[in-house]
Parts: C-alpha cells; sequence; structure tokens
C-alpha cells in the first residue's frame, strides 16, 4: 500500500499539474509578433477581425471586444440597461464577477438554486424569485454545460443573458449556445477556451445593445460633429474596457485553433467519466441535445468522503495534482451574505459547494497527466479505505 504524499509518501507527480493551462504554439507567437510591427497596438485593425471571427463563431451578428470577462459582464448589464432599483436573478455557483457587476450598476442580484444534475440555473427556481424589478435573468454555462435558455424566459418573462465564460464552443441543439439567448458574455482568461492573456467579449443579435457596449467600453464617447471634428459628446458615465490589438491578435490565432482545443476537452471529458465509474464521486454529464464545451470537470464526493472534501484536496494537492474548487456558493462571502435567507438557504448549491472538485482538464493535458490524475485518487481510496 502506498503511503500517501501528504503523510510523508512520494508523491505521483514531482512537477505538479495545474487545473487549467493555455496552450500558445509558434503561429500564435508569430501573430503578435507581426501585430507589434503595425503602427497601431489599440484600436485598430485587429479587434475588429477578432470581433468579426468571434461573432460568426458564436452564431450572431455583434461582437463586442473588451479587457476580460468581468468588463463584459458590467458593460453587458449597462447596455441592457441595468440601474437602481431593478434585479437579475443569478445562480449562487458562479464566480463573483456575475453578481458583483450587478451591483456595480446600482441594481440587486436575486439568487435562483441550481438544477441538481445539470449544475446551471432551475427554471422552476426562477420562476419563485421573479418580481415586477426583475429586469432579466443571468444564466451561467457552469463548466461549460448550457442552461435551458426557453425554458428560463418562460420562467422569467424577461430576456436572458448567459455569462458564459466557460462556454465558448457549447452548442445546444445543434446551434452555438450563444445564439440563443439576448446577449451572452465571454471571457478569455488564460486557463479559458481560447485567450488572449486576459480580454472578454459580450456577443448578440441586438444591435441597440451591441452599440450601447461599444460606447460604454470608450467612456460613452460620441462626435460632435456641430461643434468640430475635434470635439465628442460623453452623454453618460463609461469605462476604458477598450481590448488591445495586441491581445486581439492572439485571439485571432487562438479562434483558429479552438476546434482542436474542444475536441481535446471532449475526449478527456469521455474519458474520466468512464474511468471515474470505480471512485466514490459523481460526474457531470450535459442533456443530450448539449455539446458541452468542458471548460471545468466537476465532480461531487460521495460515500465515506462526502464529509471530507479538505482531506481529499489536500491529498491531491500533495500528490501534485492542482485539484481545484468552483465555486463556494457565493452567498457564503460576506458580500454577498445578506442576498440569501442564511447560509443553507439555496440546498443544492450548498450541498455542491460542500462535496465538489474541479479535476484539471485543458488541451494540452495528456493522457499521461490524465492517468496521474486518476492514479492520485485510486491511491487516497486505497490508504483512506
Amino acid at each position: 500500500m502506498s503511503r500517501l504524499a501528504l503523510h510523508g509518501g512520494v508523491p505521483v507527480r514531482r512537477d505538479p499539474l495545474p487545473y487549467g493551462r493555455q496552450s500558445i504554439n509558434d503561429a500564435d507567437v508569430a501573430a503578435v509578433a507581426e501585430m507589434l510591427r503595425s503602427p497601431l497596438l489599440t484600436t485598430g485593425p485587429h479587434v475588429a477581425r477578432f470581433e468579426a471571427l468571434l461573432a460568426e463563431r458564436c452564431g450572431v451578428a455583434h461582437a463586442v471586444a473588451v479587457t476580460n470577462g468581468t468588463a463584459a459582464l458590467h458593460a453587458a448589464y449597462v447596455a441592457a440597461g441595468l440601474g437602481p432599483g431593478d434585479e437579475v436573478i443569478v445562480p449562487p455557483l458562479t464566480f463573483a464577477a456575475t453578481a458583483a457587476c450587478v451591483m456595480a450598476c446600482g441594481a440587486r442580484p436575486v439568487f435562483a438554486d441550481i438544477d441538481p444534475v445539470r449544475l446551471v440555473l432551475d427554471p422552476q427556481r426562477v420562476a419563485e424569485v421573479v418580481t415586477p424589478r426583475t429586469r432579466f435573468v443571468v444564466a451561467v454555462d457552469f463548466a461549460g454545460h448550457s442552461a435551458d435558455y426557453e425554458a428560463l424566459r418562460a420562467a422569467a418573462g424577461v430576456p436572458v443573458l448567459s455569462d458564459s465564460a466557460h462556454g465558448l464552443g457549447a452548442r445546444r441543439g445543434g446551434v452555438p449556445a450563444q445564439s440563443l439567448v439576448d446577449a451572452a458574455t465571454l471571457s478569455f482568461h488564460p486557463v479559458k477556451h481560447i485567450t488572449t492573456g486576459e480580454g472578454g467579449a459580450i456577443v448578440t443579435n441586438d444591435l441597440t445593445l451591441a452599440e450601447r457596449a461599444r460606447r460604454f467600453r470608450q467612456h460613452n464617447l460620441s462626435p460632435d460633429p456641430d461643434t468640430g471634428p475635434w470635439a465628442y459628446v460623453i452623454d453618460a458615465p463609461g469605462m476604458n474596457y477598450r481590448l488591445p490589438d495586441i491581445n486581439a491578435a492572439l485571439g485571432v490565432s487562438q479562434l483558429g485553433r479552438l476546434d482542436d482545443f474542444l475536441e481535446r476537452r471532449r475526449v478527456l471529458a469521455r474519458r474520466y467519466e468512464h474511468e471515474l465509474l470505480r471512485f466514490e464521486t459523481e460526474v457531470e454529464r450535459p442533456e443530450a441535445d448539449d455539446e458541452s464545451a468542458w471548460h471545468l470537470y466537476p465532480i461531487r464526493l460521495r460515500g465515506r468522503f462526502s464529509t471530507q472534501r479538505r482531506f481529499v484536496f489536500e491529498a491531491l494537492r500533495a500528490e501534485g495534482i492542482g485539484v481545484q474548487l468552483h465555486y463556494a456558493p457565493l452567498h457564503h462571502h460576506p458580500a454577498f451574505a445578506e442576498l440569501a435567507a442564511g447560509p443553507e438557504a439555496l440546498p443544492v448549491s450548498v450541498d455542491y459547494g460542500r462535496r465538489a472538485l474541479s479535476l484539471p482538464l485543458f488541451p494540452a493535458m495528456t493522457d499521461a497527466d490524465q492517468d496521474d490524475v486518476l492514479l492520485a485518487l485510486a491511491k487516497i481510496l486505497e490508504v483512506s479505505a
């Protein structure tokens, strides 16, 4: 019986395996190097090209590139008209930005619990918290799985946006998931499906919303030709959320590799699903008509390990496996605690938050890397039996 590295044994890996990592090749480097020789490092043609390719990939008419995924959420909310007195329904199983950007607009996030199987917003729970102040619903494509947008729209009777930071490349009913909502936001952080270093975007078929987002990312500037060719008008506060051309050039190159990235993620996910049947875990499976983008591979511990998540987490880390948690329910953070009836409210999210771990999953991950993850899990189960 192998001794756990946590207890002084030899770890499965000497070089830690991260839960996610970018894939940069020579073509990506060349694209950025070529761009650096051009006259414009920002507000130049590479951003427009990246936006056009991104819109095409997402099956929509418009894409607005911004500095990061949080900026995309903020700009989308402002462009959708969110303001003081409004409410937005969000799941508690998401990164803080989904709700924090609602609050940045002076509005109030309202939590609705998640579906216990698919881990995305539950339309029945959404229907229970709709009020006359509900402005829209924000679905979160958690781990790369699409929500049932039509059911959410019917349940709430308001527009549906998606925080699709995990969802680039996901399809629902054979079409890009982002084309099925009123607007979607994306992230291009290095652990996401493609990277621009940092970056994000709003994608939509709504021309008005896209134009408002474009203005907001550049301080809400509008030209004022009546005054002079140099003049501009600012009719509302905006932000500098412009994505530099340096980042956009990398994004264009990365988009050309997206299909390969997605296929590798799906291969790894299928193997995890098969191999984890022998462990005390629950694995997530998208619905039959979904094609998940598999940003994360979350599992839920069960049996004797369902109350030992910290031990399993620390044991895996000691073995060199970069396991992570995505996420603690938002109402367990002090910043959002007052938005729920108490820490035990939203029970499906709470149960997930107590038992969940995210296993490493990224395109450059080899079969041998995945073998190490499975070996470390087996080692922990064997020693702890």
